[in-house]
């Protein structure tokens, strides 16, 4: 006999790091909210020690299940992940799956949902719904227009996501509006990061250093791109330090396209804990990244940003001023001269540029838009 399910149970899923800053604060509201919360870890992100690390630093508790599904292409990575997915579906059939963000995890498990759907009766809430480069190079932003396709419930990060909703024919009764639950967390960690003191251990001085994140495939898996982005760099850290925590990819293809020497003018750490990383980047006096979430993070901050990619799917940063793209085709010249003025520009206190719900409550709302969901007929 099949169960039932159960609208009070909320599935949550994450895979790679950056979901678990998204799902932490979440899951929490859900629980003070009343509802039971299971945690799907998808294993996409496979390095246990930096997955570790990030569940001890957002106090969060160890998954329910751990699907364990490593590094693959995109198409055997979906397919894995939604193979062993739809057994954890139909074993417990809550009344809520909650996806976040863009990456392969969240794709994978929307489809599960879509096709059970008349089976198991389940819904599926996207949280940061609505974000748009229009770069359908992007496999993010495939997985973005996808999973919103599916979605019962549109929980959007910012006021612009909804005009592109719209834009695509999504009924607005099933999109809410919560904000950013990422800045949830920053601002709930942020006193522990400042006593951390990351910048001060490193012998950095506060404001006198540039920080760095580079792993995005369309700047790491080619040679002239990846050449490019380090040599920009090293351009930079001529005026300023520049601190790169070295992501796993990223140093492997340094190694394969025999790049070494280009990370001799940097200062090489260490993949960071969520908590070390925010120390660094509060401390610094500019950002250089292709990273997402450091977009966002940096405009919170008050940090000015400089992001190497063609598009953002978060223009609102760039609306609010402390974020620059670099100009495309990257060139050395381009991303050293755009790191210049964004330095000059300065930094701006924590909180003077936050985008509406971008103000540590956007967990509460999202827990509240799913409570007030119609029930399922």
């Amino acid at each position: 006999m099949e169960h039932a399910p159960t609208d009070s149970t909320v599935m949550l899923v994450a895979g790679a790091r950056p979901n678990f800053m998204k799902i932490a604060p979440v899951q929490k509201a859900l629980e003070r909210a009343g509802f039971r919360t299971v945690l799907v870890h998808t294993g996409q992100h496979y390095d246990d020690q930096m997955s570790a690390s990030f569940f001890r630093d957002l106090e969060i508790r160890q998954p329910d299940h751990h699907l364990g599904v490593g590094s693959a292409s995109h198409a055997v990575q979906t397919a894995r992940i939604m193979e062993a997915f739809e057994r954890i579906l139909l074993d417990t059939r809550p009344g809520w799956v909650l996806v976040p963000g863009d990456v392969n995890s969240t794709l994978a498990c929307a489809l599960v949902c879509a096709k059970l759907k008349e089976a198991t009766g389940v819904r599926l809430a996207h949280l940061e719904s609505g974000l748009r480069s229009h770069d359908w190079r992007m496999p993010e932003e495939v997985n973005r227009v996808l999973t919103d396709r599916c979605a019962d419930l549109l929980l959007t990060p910012s006021r612009d996501a909804a005009a592109n909703l719209s834009a695509e024919g999504i009924d607005a009764t099933k999109v809410a509006f919560v904000g950013n639950v990422m800045i949830d967390t920053l601002l709930d960690r942020l006193p522990a990061a400042r006593t951390r003191a990351l910048p001060a251990r490193l012998g950095l001085d506060a404001g006198r250093y540039v920080v760095a994140t580079l792993h995005r495939p369309s700047n790491v898996d080619d040679e002239s791109a990846l050449r490019v982005c380090l040599g920009g760099l090293a351009a930079v850290a001529a005026d300023l330090p520049v601190v790169l925590p070295l992501h796993p990819r990223t140093q492997k293809q340094v190694d394969s396209f025999g790049l070494g020497h280009l990370l001799d003018r940097l200062r090489i750490t260490e993949p960071l804990g969520y908590i070390d990383m925010l120390s660094l980047t509060e401390g610094a006096a500019a950002a250089i990244t292709d990273s997402g979430g450091v977009q966002e993070e940096t405009t919170v901050l008050g940090v000015q940003c400089v992001t190497l990619r063609e598009q953002t799917e978060r223009p609102i940063t760039v609306e609010e001023g402390t974020n620059q793209l670099a100009p495309w085709p990257l060139t050395v010249e381009g991303i050293y001269q755009t790191s210049r003025r964004a330095m000059k520009l300065g930094r701006v206190g924590v909180g003077t540029r936050s985008p509406d719900g971008w103000d540590g409550r956007a967990s509460e709302r999202a827990a509240t838009a799913i409570r007030r969901a119609p029930q399922r007929s």
